[in-house]
């Protein structure tokens, strides 16, 4: 996760993340992703069932209930152990995280046990009164996901509506006075929707936007030639910067990130060494706190039937199962040759990433890119938009 207002926009500066000694328990929360201890955010998939038909779904959902889904008890006894283990953020996702019933009361008691608890969402299923509810339990943030304006997300998502009905949420939401923010993922067909984004951002007063690069996982494993070309991310990456820019030259403060790719680091810095040198600095010590891509690492998922990933997208490799022995216990077990290997992923990285000046601040980028499209695990990402000439260097 590569925040651009923070980095280019100067809105987070280097002491702001030492003020708090970069423990993740005790930052807040916009400044997570500088922790020094990376104890795992972790992203719930706590059903598979879903009202939609997104064609670059990880999950793969499927409109009917499975059989295999953990109960709320089953639930509660893994928030204690995400709890114990100073898990500070429970990212409820899905398929479609409304479609269970109890999901409210599995967010109010993480919130109890002391942890953030985030909804990732579509968001046509948050009417106000369930936007009431989140409110009181104490959710503290709900991040909706479009795919474009109306006709280009009916089309991703796969039901006419759709649009319409996240719209309803997003609103239901902002008069709940939850805070919300929109998830968008890129891909050549709908990336010239990000100037519509931006202005759905001013339109309605949403005060965060997520920009998603594709991953090669679940049905988004179909979308590999739809993806940008190298040229075209480094293309919609400045497109991102110059309208985040164009905000907070207005005076609207909008929180702007990129996830997926953590090329993305070195571009703004790039990018700042032109413009403005001393920020450049300050950037490169944030950048150097973020650490990179830190799957297995800094961001782990539990599936809806207890199996754990090393992120939300390698749902191919389990690394245990919660039902069966707690989550504290698996994500630390470096028995496991890969969960060993994540730990520490730079050492083993391969090709151009070996070699990379960027690797300690890029952690090797996705490794779920690389196996889909290689079959190793340790190979360069190829969505790695940085020219040889940039990463050329001595490593940072």
């Amino acid at each position: 996760m590569i925040g651009i207002s923070k980095l280019y926009c100067g809105t987070v500066e280097p002491s702001d993340a030492l003020r708090y000694g970069r423990q993740s328990g005790d930052l807040p929360s916009h400044l997570l992703q500088f922790s020094i201890d990376k104890k795992p955010v972790v992203v719930w998939n706590i059903t598979r069932q879903c009202n939609l038909k997104c064609v670059h779904c990880y999950a793969q959902a499927k409109a009917n209930l499975q059989e295999n889904e953990m109960s709320t008890d089953e639930g509660k006894k893994v928030i204690d152990d995400l709890a114990g283990m100073g898990v500070p953020v429970l990212l409820f996702s899905g398929g479609e995280p409304m479609m269970r019933k109890d999901l409210p009361e599995l967010a109010e008691y993480a919130v109890k046990k002391g942890m953030r608890a985030v909804i990732s969402t579509n968001g046509t299923l948050i009417t106000p009164e369930i936007a009431r509810t989140l409110k009181n339990i104490g959710l503290s943030y709900v991040g909706i996901s479009l795919d474009g304006m109306k006709d280009t997300n009916d089309r991703f998502r796969g039901v006419d509506g759709a649009f319409d009905a996240a719209l309803e949420g997003i609103q239901n939401c902002q008069e709940a006075g939850i805070k919300v923010g929109l998830r968008f993922t890129i891909n050549r067909f709908n990336v010239d929707e990000i100037p519509n984004l931006f202005d759905l951002l001013e339109e309605r007063e949403i005060p965060r936007i997520c920009f998603y690069h594709l991953v090669y996982a679940g049905r988004g494993s179909k979308l590999i030639k739809d993806d940008l070309s190298l040229e075209g991310s480094r293309k919609a990456v400045d497109l991102i910067i110059d309208r985040t820019k164009q905000l907070y030259d207005k005076g609207k403060e909008k929180e702007v990130l990129t996830v997926d790719n953590h090329a993305d680091g070195p571009y703004i810095y790039l990018r700042l060494l032109k413009e403005d040198r001393k920020r450049a600095e300050e950037v490169m010590e944030l950048l150097k706190m973020n650490e990179g891509n830190n799957s297995g690492r800094g961001i782990g998922c539990i599936s809806w039937d207890g199996e754990v990933y090393a992120d939300q997208f390698w749902r191919h490799y389990s690394f245990g199962n919660v039902l069966q022995r707690p989550f504290s216990e698996i994500w630390t077990d470096l028995s496991n040759p890969l969960m060993k290997k994540l730990k520490n992923k730079k050492k083993y990285v391969t090709g151009r990433c070996a070699t990379c000046r960027w690797l300690n601040i890029c952690g090797g980028n996705f490794r779920v890119r690389a196996e889909a499209t290689t079959g190793d695990v340790w190979a360069p990402d190829p969505a790695c938009y940085l020219t040889d000439e940039e990463i050329s260097g001595d490593k940072i």
